[in-house]
C-alpha cells in the first residue's frame, strides 16, 4: 500500500548513517537544557526569521547577528537584517525587538507544565510567532512532543495519502488534527515528533538543518 511507503523509508534511514546525524543533532537540541535565557531568546529570534524564510538563511543571519538580537536598536536590526538578505526585514526587526520584553524566555516557557502549554503561551503573545514557529523553538530548545508543520512535511504527508489535499493556511484545529497523525507515524516507527520532523525534512532535502 501506498500508505506504508513514508513508514518503509524512515524504518530505512533508521538503519542507515543518518541516525547517527540525527542523534547528534537531538542531542545538541537537549543541551539548551543547560543555557542561558540569552541563548534560548536569540534561538527564538531564529524561529522568528525563518517564517516564510528558509533554515540555511535564519542559520546564517543568526550567526551574523549573534547578541545583536539582544542589545540592536530597531532601525539598526533592520539594516542588518537587509544586509544579510532577509526579505522582510522591516517586519521582522519590528517583532524581534517586540520579544525582547521575554528575554525570560527560558524562566517562562519552563514555568508550563508542558510544551503544548508553552506553545499557547507563545502564539498568544509574541508577534510573528505561530504555531508552527513555535513549535520550531520548542523543539530547538530541547522539547520533543510537538510538530514543525511546515511545507515539506505537508508535501510528504499528501504524497503519502495522510491528507487528502496541501491546506493553505493552518488554523489551529487543523494544526492540530495533522500534528496527530504524525504522532500516530511517530508511534508506528518509534520516533518522537522532534525525531520525526528530522527524518522526513532529510526524505525531502537532503539536509539535516535545525
Amino acid at each position: 500500500m501506498v500508505i506504508n511507503m513514508l513508514i518503509k523509508k524512515i524504518e530505512e534511514l533508521k538503519n542507515s548513517e543518518i541516525k547517527d546525524v540525527i542523534d547528534k543533532r537531538i542531542q545538541e537540541f537537549k543541551s539548551f537544557k543547560n543555557k542561558s535565557n540569552e541563548e534560548w531568546f536569540k534561538e527564538l529570534c531564529f524561529c522568528i526569521l525563518t517564517a516564510n524564510f528558509t533554515a540555511e538563511g535564519g542559520i546564517r543571519i543568526q550567526r551574523e547577528i549573534g547578541d545583536g538580537f539582544l542589545t540592536l536598536s530597531k532601525e539598526e536590526l533592520e539594516e542588518k537584517l537587509k544586509k544579510l538578505g532577509h526579505r522582510f526585514y522591516r517586519k521582522r526587526a519590528e517583532f524581534i525587538v517586540l520579544a525582547r520584553r521575554f528575554k525570560n524566555i527560558k524562566d517562562i516557557v519552563k514555568s508550563f507544565e508542558d510544551e503544548k502549554v508553552a506553545r499557547e503561551f507563545l502564539v498568544r503573545n509574541i508577534k510573528g510567532i505561530g504555531y508552527k514557529e513555535a513549535s520550531h523553538f520548542l523543539r530547538n530548545v530541547g522539547y520533543d512532543d510537538v510538530a514543525i508543520i511546515d511545507r515539506h512535511i505537508l508535501r510528504e504527508l499528501y504524497e503519502n495519502n495522510y491528507i487528502d489535499e496541501i491546506p493553505k493556511t493552518l488554523s489551529r484545529k487543523k494544526y492540530l488534527e495533522i500534528e496527530n497523525i504524525l504522532r500516530d507515524i511517530g508511534e508506528k516507527v518509534d520516533l518522537k515528533l522532534s525525531e520525526l520532523d528530522l527524518y522526513i525534512w532529510y526524505l525531502r532535502t537532503g539536509k539535516v538543518l535545525k
